[in-house]
């Protein structure tokens, strides 16, 4: 537990410094620009970043399973794993990027190296290390977003040069990702069946991979389509501080996924529900606090963002209360996948995003920006309920429980720090 909380802490420190950089980047395009071009930026970004997620195949994360499951098994594998994990995303890259040039842009381009920094990071994770996690795509990948698009829209700079400010620091990220990972990595030949076994498992999470990243950006795109930009500038500001729990979620997420894997591998259901209940507390005490706050200081806070959006008080509240209910669900999809479930994860995962698209739908037309934090509401809620049942039924495993209480003891957090 000493060393989960040493994990989990430097992954949500990491997420808060993201949050708080993706947060003063909303700030500085909204104030530096009209609502209309401002809603262009964020859709093109949020469009990148789906293509980027469903192009990863999620191999990232079965690269952290395979990596977690050799310590047990065969280490002499892992090099195979990770060359298999490897090409097949950045292929499918390339190809999405060349596809959708006429819609992304410069951003196009930048796609493979967004996947390429998310299956180098997942690897060092599996190995046990959060650090190139936290400091790389924690730290600086966002401040220097922030930075550079900062200094763009000083100089006057256009929605395309604010595209490429944002883009840049990933082929930072990604020299520093190779370094990091120099040295974890073990020389080992190509074993037979490897790529064979890593793509049997992380298939069904391929897709559930993908419609993940499109169940976290779909929303602003379909704003922006049914509602036009203004409504997609004021939906992404008044939703930005969902990334806060979001980061957090995946900071802990990342610390503890390793840990599950090992556990549920070896039958040790007893310290999988110890894992399981302790970050679902650490996780409520970290993020609830910000959310009833935001719920609160929703009037004053969202003015931050300029006058026009003082409106969407309403969809922040939306947001308060879902992201406390999801929040006290735990990560109930990484534990589901943890214990080699991936095709029920999909199954959930299609659930949600129907919800998702057709409350959108339904209500954007008439609602606007309001209608799309139902929707998204509406999703989040089946995304979480149908695997916190699954994992009960299967595991017996619960958030809350015995474990829950032994998370605050003094010298969990006195680890931690």
């Amino acid at each position: 537990m000493n060393r989960l909380a040493r994990g989990g802490l430097a992954g949500v420190t990491g997420a808060g410094a993201s949050a708080l950089a993706q947060f003063l980047l909303v700030v500085v395009v909204t104030r530096a620009f009209p609502a209309e071009q401002a809603g262009t930026f964020f859709t093109a970004v949020a469009l990148a970043l789906m293509v980027a997620g469903v192009a990863r195949l999620d191999a990232g994360n079965g690269l952290i399973y395979f990596i977690a499951r050799s310590k047990v098994y065969d280490y002499r594998c892992v090099s195979g794993y990770f060359r298999a994990a490897l090409a097949p995303p950045l292929v499918v890259a390339s190809v999405a990027g060349v596809a959708l040039y006429p819609q992304l842009g410069i951003l196009a381009f930048i796609v493979p190296v967004m996947v390429a920094v998310d299956i180098l990071l997942a690897a060092t994770r599996g190995f046990g290390s959060m650090r190139p996690t936290v400091l790389l795509d924690g730290v600086l990948l966002p401040v220097a977003q922030v930075v550079l698009v900062g200094l763009t829209a000083f100089a006057g700079g256009s929605v395309v040069w604010l595209g490429i400010a944002w883009a840049v620091p990933y082929a930072l990220v990604l020299v520093l990702a190779i370094v990091s990972l120099r040295g974890r990595m073990p020389r080992s030949p190509y074993l037979p069946g490897t790529g064979r076994d890593l793509w049997r498992y992380t298939a069904p999470r391929s897709l559930a991979g993908a419609i993940q990243a499109v169940f976290q950006r779909l929303d602003i795109v379909i704003v922006a389509v049914l509602g036009g930009p203004v409504q997609a500038a004021v939906y992404t500001a008044a939703t930005r501080f969902k990334v806060v729990g979001q980061l957090a979620n995946q900071g802990l997420a990342q610390a503890v996924q390793p840990r599950l894997v090992r556990a549920l591998a070896e039958g040790d259901v007893a310290r999988a529900r110890e894992l399981y209940q302790a970050t679902t507390m650490w996780l409520v005490l970290l993020t609830w606090p910000v959310w009833l706050g935001y719920a609160v200081l929703a009037p004053w806070l969202l003015r931050i963002f300029g006058s026009s959006y003082g409106s969407a008080v309403p969809i922040a509240l939306v947001l308060s209360a879902t992201m406390m209910l999801a929040t006290a669900c735990g990560m109930v999809d990484v534990v589901l996948t943890a214990a080699g479930h991936t095709t029920s994860s999909l199954f959930n995962l299609v659930a949600a995003v129907g919800c998702t698209v057709l409350l959108d739908v339904a209500l954007i037309p008439s609602q606007g920006a309001l209608g799309a934090a139902i929707g998204w509401s509406g999703g989040v809620i089946v995304k979480n309920l149908l695997p916190l049942w699954q994992i009960h039924a299967r595991y017996g495993l619960r958030p809350f429980g015995r474990h829950s209480l032994a998370a605050l003891r003094p010298r969990s957090w006195a680890a931690a720090t």
